[in-house]
């Protein structure tokens, strides 16, 4: 039996507040997010200004994307286009603790180095409410964007920084190229997708 897939469309700039709210909860159990905030409230209150300054510049060039009933979202910087960094240093400086900020700066700085040198589509973000993961949201998400990386002929990148979600990736093409790992930091794993 075969699964039919989410419905997904491109989310506008008055979904954003929604759209920042699903990748919030997507993110409450991430080894990244978490290592950044191991406290609840330290995490729900910078959470959501890290979407913004990390992926919200998609609501201005059309390539943000949701599910219809919002159970998941993605975020994706079309070539030229990149996150805030300022907004994320400031963040970073002003909530993450001294004892991880060294680390997550090491991280932030070799992720750089991995980005491919052609003009690419990047994902900072996807994300799915923990209660509807499982049921092909990814997939719908990232088969959405893809199709438009293919009518492009375009490269797609981002960091994995889940070791669960690397067969999602994979299955959608996605190759991993290394690993990024500073300190005590968890694993992010960058991974490419070829022009097609």
């Amino acid at each position: 039996m075969t699964m039919t897939l989410p419905a997904v469309r491109p989310a506008s700039a008055a979904e954003e507040a929604t759209v920042t709210s699903t990748i919030v909860l997507a993110f409450s159990s991430d080894p990244m997010a978490r290592f950044c905030w191991p406290n609840a409230d330290q995490y729900l209150a910078a959470m959501p200004e890290l979407t913004r300054a990390f992926g919200g510049r998609a609501f201005e060039h059309g390539a943000g994307y949701r599910s219809d009933d919002y159970c998941g979202a993605a975020l994706w910087l079309p070539p030229g286009v990149h996150p805030d960094e300022e907004a994320m240093v400031a963040l970073t400086e002003r909530t993450v603790t001294s004892d991880r900020r060294g680390d997550l700066f090491g991280v932030l700085e070799q992720m750089g180095r991995y980005h491919p040198e052609e003009p690419h589509w990047y994902l900072p973000l996807i994300g799915v409410d923990p209660a509807f993961q499982g049921k092909g949201y990814g997939s719908a998400l990232l088969q959405v964007a893809l199709e438009r990386c293919d009518r492009d002929h375009a490269v797609a990148y981002l960091e994995s920084t889940n070791e669960r979600n690397i067969p999602l990736y994979e299955r959608h093409g996605f190759e991993a190229i290394g690993a990024i790992q500073v300190g005590a930091s968890p694993t992010l794993v960058p991974m490419v997708r070829r022009a097609r």
